[in-house]
């Protein structure tokens, strides 16, 4: 077959080559193209080639733009005289790739592809229309060798003053042909000037291989992959637990504001970009969600996700990790505004490649904490392509640090958790691995509780109402205050039952100043209550109202006596009890009927989890996915070959089949199973709605009614009702 345009040339591929084409370029088969014509247009397309060169490493891109500028057709052997041998290989990739093809007299490149690659092609300029003797540039004048050297790696323009009166070295330039006039101010360098300036190569150097890696090889990294994993899962239940009860409340343009995230990161004891990274994970992976006030809510599935082991729980998080396109490392990056976590501004379309590139570049060196500059040399490799900006060295060290929090890597090396989970394992080695839950505290005599590991959920539910966290490690410190025995109270708890439940967990003796401490907040919990008018203050203690009057810091409240055992604010009830507790007051909640307010106040959110939407590029389709596509196609391709024949004869083929009556039909197709039983049919079809669509069979029998034959489109045996057949055509 005669080869005349891209077109054609796909026309000439056999199956495996198409299969092999869709592999490395998804985007082919995501609709499946009708026809092999469609298919050429899309895949020559800006947008799918842009794809494909960005899936390129560093040698073959450079081997690419040599092809690129060469003229066309060109030859293997011209393209391994500017580049390496090694260069042959690299063509039959690029060739399966689609980004270059055969033609009888020579290769070339689909005409979008120098589009693509930019106006100035590894630095060079356009071709000279003129035919030039470069040998005459080994005798050029000083001042012409010295404008050369300026422009020789690129860019391949210059400014001069005014092109009618140039310098010594321009003007000798100019008048041989090896400086172009593109404007009054400027010149241009043709491409082959260039390229025999740099010793006939296109590029200063070349990279066959990519750049090694090289780093430490730290001990333990197993002991700090699991310390990681345990604290990451400590990490997540504690923001869910905290918000639950003090829900925080999200920016009416999206996203944690900068007090709240500062407040997340206090009360984790982490770095704010730490907290982000956290708070991002229990939001994609839907243990976490905005509502429609804006408050941030954990969901129903965080309780579900609490009553699984830990391995699942952390395949979990990483899971959603992996396929997010939402950099959390970007919060907070922008200088012109603040890009909160949680927000819409922190999708990425290339995150998801930049964490499989890392982790392929990880896995391929295995033992080895990597020097960052080292990492970022071979990832650039990996990765060259300047659409985009090119790949960031933030975004990959965003990558490491949390692939570190995960747990996926200890010390900086690939853990046997995160090979386990990468090769698609069920992790079962993580249960086996983390440290048993304790279920008891050692209380100390200055008020505080020593956790001498992770313990049990019901403890460590238990002791967050009563306790705050002061330092956290192998071994967990809690402490006692006025306010946080005052939280446990207000979620219902008695002074006695709080008292009983420490001495019944701690292994320690109950400490006699905590005893007091716990006495002393329960009898004036609740003595002062306060609750909604705007709000209302209401205390059977008259020398605690006067108190209150006669406080100048409370002054803020406007507080107004309506009665001698009721003041009223301006502000609501939440308001006005934060203001008290600010200032060593301890009131609680007092509903309409003057009910105390106490019991817990755990919160989930009403509605279901809406994680963000996952931006990115198109997934690799699975083998088997790839041949029914070929098979599509190779249908489409034989069905519109065939249109064109049979418009001809009228429109009684494809365009619109001739309508005939059951009988007719009936009559036609067993005449054809008779006389012409290995030919194949065209048929119009009519679905359930009434719509009809054009067939391609192979006719095997006629049974009850129905014609049972091979659809070509998907090359599976069909029944087709003889009552729907519009009409019938040969082929």
């Amino acid at each position: 077959m005669e080869i005349r345009s891209y077109a054609d040339y796909l026309r000439t591929l056999d199956d495996g080559a198409l299969v092999s084409m869709f592999t490395y370029r998804p985007d082919l088969v995501t609709p499946v193209p009708p026809d092999i014509a469609s298919l050429a247009v899309r895949s020559s397309s800006a947008p799918s080639l842009a794809r494909a060169v960005d899936a390129l490493n560093k040698w073959q891109l450079q081997v690419l733009e040599v092809c690129a500028i060469l003229n066309e057709p060109f030859t293997e052997k011209e393209v391994v005289a500017l580049t390496d041998k090694s260069a042959l290989f690299v063509m039959k990739n690029l060739i399966e790739r689609g980004l270059i093809y055969a033609e009888k007299d020579g290769l070339r490149t689909p005409a979008t592809l120098k589009e693509v690659l930019g106006n100035e092609i590894a630095g060079l300029g356009p071709a000279s229309l003129a035919k030039l003797k470069l040998k005459d540039l080994d005798d050029a004048p000083a001042a012409a060798k010295k404008v050369l050297e300026a422009m020789v790696w690129g860019p391949p323009r210059g400014t001069v003053s005014d092109i009618k009166k140039p310098s010594s070295g321009v003007a000798w330039l100019l008048e041989h042909g090896f400086l172009v006039p593109f404007n009054q101010q400027t010149v241009v360098l043709p491409r082959e000037v260039a390229i025999y300036l740099r010793g006939n190569k296109v590029h200063k150097e070349l990279e066959p291989t990519p750049p090694k890696i090289i780093g430490d090889k730290p001990k333990d990294v197993q002991q700090a992959a699991i310390a990681n994993i345990a604290t990451f899962l400590r990490w997540t239940e504690d923001v869910l637990n905290y918000w639950a009860q003090e829900p925080a409340t999200a920016l009416r343009s999206g996203g944690l504001g900068i007090r709240e995230l500062k407040e997340l990161a206090l009360h984790l004891g982490v770095e704010e970009s730490c907290a982000a990274f956290i708070a991002e994970i229990c939001y994609v992976s839907g243990l976490l969600t905005i509502e429609a006030d804006d408050q941030i809510l954990p969901t129903h599935q965080f309780d579900i996700w609490l009553t699984q082991n830990a391995s699942y729980r952390w395949q979990y998080l990483a899971s959603a990790w992996l396929i997010s396109s939402r950099l959390s490392g970007l919060a907070g990056k922008d200088a012109g505004k603040n890009i909160a976590p949680l927000g819409p501004e922190l999708d990425r379309s290339n995150a998801a490649t930049i964490r499989a590139l890392t982790l392929e570049l990880l896995q391929q060196n295995d033992g080895i904490a990597p020097n960052f500059e080292s990492f970022a040399a071979a990832a650039r490799w990996q990765l060259p392509s300047k659409r985009s900006g090119g790949l960031q060295q933030d975004y990959l060290f965003w990558t490491l640090r949390e692939c570190e929090w995960l747990g996926i890597t200890g010390q900086g090396v690939l853990s046997q958790y995160g090979a386990d989970f990468l090769a698609g394992g069920d992790c079962a080695i993580i249960d086996r691995d983390l440290p048993k839950p304790v279920d008891h505290i050692l209380i100390q005599s200055d008020n505080t509780a020593i956790a001498p590991g992770p313990l049990e959920h019901e403890v460590a539910q238990e002791l967050s109402l009563i306790a705050d966290v002061e330092s956290r490690g192998s071994a967990t410190v809690f402490r006692f205050s006025e306010s946080s025995i005052r939280r446990g109270l207000d979620h219902g708890r008695t002074g006695d039952e709080i008292t009983k439940y420490l001495s019944k967990t701690s292994k320690t003796p109950m400490p006699q100043p905590l005893e007091y401490l716990i006495a002393d907040v329960a009898k004036k919990h609740g003595k002062l209550r306060v609750g909604n008018t705007a709000a209302f203050i209401r205390c059977e203690d008259p020398a605690l109202i006067a108190q209150i009057i006669g406080d100048k810091r409370l002054e803020v409240l406007r507080l107004r006596r309506i009665a001698p055992e009721v003041l009223v604010s301006h502000f609501d009830a939440a308001e006005t009890m934060h203001v008290l507790r600010s200032f060593g007051y301890l009131p609680a909640g007092e509903d309409s009927e003057g009910l105390l307010l106490s019991g817990p106040r755990v919160q989930r959110a009403q509605g279901k989890a809406r994680p963000p939407r996952i931006i990115g590029e198109y997934e690799k389709p699975d083998e088997n996915l790839i041949q029914l596509a070929v098979r599509a196609l190779r249908t489409g391709e034989k069905s519109s070959r065939q249109q064109s024949t049979m418009r001809n004869i009228a429109t009684e083929a494809l365009g619109s089949l001739p309508r005939t009556t059951a009988n007719e039909t009936l009559e036609m197709i067993s005449d054809f199973l008779q006389h012409q039983p290995n030919k194949s049919l065209s048929i119009g079809y009519a679905d359930n709605n009434g719509l009809v669509s054009h067939r391609i069979i192979d006719p095997l029998k006629l049974s009850a009614g129905s014609l049972i034959a091979r659809d070509h489109a998907t090359g599976e045996v069909q029944t087709f009702r003889i009552a729907r057949i519009t009409g019938v055509a040969t082929l």
